[in-house]
C-alpha cells in the first residue's frame, strides 16, 4: 500500500496503525439562580469601583469557608462570567494562578478580577494575600490577561489592592 506523506509517497507493509489523541474542548455552563434577589449580579455587568464589587459580594460573609472566586472580564471590563476558583478553610484558600487562568483563557478573558472574603471580618490582607497577588499579577502580564483589583470583603468593610496601591 502506498501512503502520502509530508516527504512524498512511501510504501507501507501492513495494517494502518490507529492513533488517538486527547482534545480539550471549552464547555461553558450557565447556572440559573432561583431565588427573591431583585439586583443579583448579570452578565455584562461592569464595575466601575471596588466599592460596588465589595457591595455585590457582601453575600460571601455568610459563608464559614474563605471562597477565592474571579470574575472574567472582556476588553470593556464587562463580566463574562464568574469562576469559583477556591474553597478553603477558615482562615485560607490556596491558589494558584494555573489554576485561576485556566477558565480566565477558556473564557477569551481580556482581564480579570480577583474577589475573596475573610469569614473573621477584618480585610486586611496577609502576607499571603499580598504574595498571591503578586504572582497573580506577573502571571496574567505574561499570558496576557490583565489583573484589574483583587478586592477582600470583610464585615461591612473591604479592602482594594488598587486603592491601597498593592496592586
Amino acid at each position: 500500500m502506498t501512503i502520502d506523506t509530508l516527504f512524498g509517497p512511501e510504501e507501507h507493509v501492513g495494517k494502518p496503525r490507529t492513533i488517538r489523541f486527547k482534545q480539550i474542548k471549552a464547555i461553558y455552563e450557565t447556572l440559573t439562580v432561583k431565588e427573591d434577589i431583585a439586583n443579583y449580579l448579570k452578565t455584562g455587568t461592569r464595575f466601575t469601583a471596588p466599592q460596588q464589587v465589595a457591595d455585590t459580594f457582601q453575600f460571601l460573609m455568610k459563608e464559614t469557608k474563605e471562597m477565592f472566586l474571579t470574575l472574567h472580564l472582556d476588553g470593556k471590563n464587562k463580566i463574562i462570567c464568574c469562576d469559583l476558583v477556591s474553597i478553603g478553610s477558615l482562615n485560607q484558600s490556596i491558589v494558584h494562578p494555573r489554576e485561576t487562568f485556566k477558565t480566565a483563557l477558556l473564557s477569551n478573558a481580556a482581564a480579570i478580577l480577583c474577589i475573596h472574603q475573610h469569614p473573621t471580618g477584618d480585610p486586611t490582607p496577609s502576607a499571603e494575600d499580598i504574595a498571591i497577588t503578586r504572582r497573580l499579577k506577573e502571571a496574567g502580564e505574561i499570558i496576557g490577561v490583565k489583573l484589574i483589583d483583587h478586592v477582600i470583603i470583610g464585615d461591612g468593610a473591604y479592602l482594594s489592592f488598587v486603592e491601597r496601591g498593592l496592586l
